[in-house]
């Protein structure tokens, strides 16, 4: 009988995925919950000296990722890691993937000797997506490159190219491009169960979904391109990013 996991110290790394846009809590630091914030709050009840740190930053791409928060995360002394960086990398005009998983590989190495669980994320099949779905071959081999380094160093993937109930859009955030609150309750569920922990997380309850018309689905296009997209350029265009002034929400190991 395999024993079901207990974690102690449980490290959070990466982009906005793990910061949690999308899931907004005003009583949170950075004013966010997120489905590591969730899954964190069921471990904490399997034992009674459980601590919790969050390094990630929106915006971030893996490089910065890593130069940032690699060598706090190993100073905390992890039993479990998560970390999801690269998607930042991928919507951008120009990747190498190739040199991306090379410093993936070794920051995952770094990980794993450490003695932590290490877990990692492929990316969501873009496939379906109007404005995203040209870049369904890069995630595609970023997956690829994300499951051989998994392989390498004996790390679990959470596999959410798989996860095809995130095609329905009301797991989204308006922004298009981050998970909603539902989204979030979704992945700490995916993120628990891969993890083997028992927990009693429910399937979150959708609202009703009522097919738009032509001119309401124009409208919000529309309005997403001047509200989302613009801004999104024009921080690419100047070179900035919308972490520029954001710090990690949980920087040191805490009660949650």
């Amino acid at each position: 009988m395999v024993s079901e996991p207990t974690f102690h110290r449980y490290v959070a790394m990466g982009d906005s995925f793990t910061e949690g846009v999308g899931d907004p809590d005003k009583s949170r630091p950075n004013g966010l919950r997120g489905w590591a914030d969730r899954v964190a709050e069921v471990l904490a009840t399997r034992t009674d000296d459980f601590g919790y740190a969050n390094l990630a930053v929106r915006g971030r791409l893996l490089k910065p990722v890593i130069a940032e928060q690699l060598e706090p995360a190993l100073k905390l002394s992890p039993d479990l890691v998560t970390i999801y960086a690269g998607g930042n990398d991928i919507l951008r005009p120009k990747v190498d993937l190739d040199l991306l998983g090379e410093l993936y590989d070794a920051a995952v190495g770094r990980l794993a000797v450490c003695g932590a669980r290490v877990v990692v994320f492929t990316g969501f099949d873009l496939g379906h997506a109007p404005v995203f779905g040209k870049l369904r071959g890069r995630v595609a081999v970023y997956n690829e490159i994300v499951r051989e380094i998994a392989d390498n160093h004996g790390a679990t993937v959470v596999d959410y190219w798989r996860f095809r109930e995130f095609r329905d859009e009301r797991y989204w955030d308006s922004d298009r491009l981050h998970m909603a609150t539902p989204g979030h309750k979704q992945m700490a569920i995916h993120v628990l169960d891969t993890l083997g922990v028992p927990h009693d997380l429910k399937k979150p309850r959708l609202p009703k979904a009522l097919p738009p018309s032509k001119k309401e689905k124009r409208d919000a296009d529309l309005a997403w391109a001047k509200e989302f997209a613009m801004p999104w350029v024009q921080r690419r265009m100047n070179g900035t990013s919308s972490g520029d002034s954001v710090k990690p929400k949980r920087p040191s190991l805490e009660p949650i």
